[in-house]
């Protein structure tokens, strides 16, 4: 079986987050393990308090893992301090795991600022270089490169510049324009276009960590970046696609709508 780490904060009502994480990698039939680097209080309706775990309990939770049942793969999504991102950092590098998938959760959907400048410029700086992708919405693009995107075209200038920012496969996810939903990989010098008609379900809370977790499962199953993303792609039009309705704000997807009884 193949083992995935999710290194991300808590969502108590379940649709984001490690919750969502770990419902997505079990519905991909791997192995889920977690560090948690916040507890949230959250539900459909919004963040109501967040209380940061300590770094040295987040590298003590990693030591955990990495010493007992390495994981094929790693997505990280929520890292709120500098403090907490130098300690993911440091333990990274200590064990040296492959497939990393970076989750940038730096400004909601809404285009809110969820991370402090210091906190920002140790993502940028320090743990991005290490992922082997990362996957911004538009408005995290914007802050990577100091630019508004409005279009297909600006997208593709954008995952440009961050090109010469950093190394790695760049996924700019394009579900904040007006006219289209879809994606931009930049990899290795060559764009594709990943298509995304919308769907009809004002149910999307979670869709960032979903995908970026479903990424990190193909990656851990031996799939390439291209492949990973696609298969991730239908993976989430299925659990948007299922149309579960809970809550009283933008609820959940189904994680487990391909699951027979």
């Amino acid at each position: 079986m193949k083992k995935v780490l999710t290194i991300a904060g808590s969502d108590c009502s379940g649709g984001a987050g490690i919750q969502a994480d770990i419902k997505t990698i079990t519905a991909h039939k791997m192995y889920a393990m977690s560090a948690i680097t916040a507890l949230t209080a959250q539900n459909t309706t919004g963040v109501y308090g967040v209380l940061d775990s300590t770094p040295e309990f987040v590298g003590q939770q990693l030591d955990c893992i990495m010493t007992d049942i390495f994981p094929d793969s790693v997505k990280i999504g929520m890292v709120s301090s500098p403090e907490i991102i130098d300690k993911i950092v440091e333990k990274l590098e200590e064990y040296q795991p492959s497939n990393i998938v970076v989750d940038p959760v730096m400004i909601s959907t809404s285009g809110s600022r969820l991370l402090s400048e210091s906190a920002m410029d140790a993502l940028i700086t320090r743990l991005i270089p290490l992922a082997t992708i990362i996957t911004p919405n538009i408005h995290e693009a914007e802050a990577f490169c100091g630019m508004e995107i409005h279009s297909k075209e600006d997208m593709q200038v954008a995952a440009q510049k961050l090109s010469n920012m950093y190394k790695g496969a760049i996924l700019i996810k394009g579900g904040h324009l007006e006219d289209t939903a879809d994606d931009l990989l930049y990899s290795d010098g060559e764009l594709t276009w990943f298509p995304g008609g919308r769907i009809d379900n004002p149910n999307s809370h979670g869709t960032g960590c979903t995908l970026s977790s479903a990424i990190a499962c193909n990656l851990a199953d031996g799939l390439d970046i291209k492949s990973s993303i696609q298969e991730a792609k239908l993976y989430i039009t299925g659990a948007l696609e299922a149309g579960l309705d809970l809550g009283k704000g933008s609820g959940p997807l189904n994680h487990c709508y391909a699951l027979k009884k």
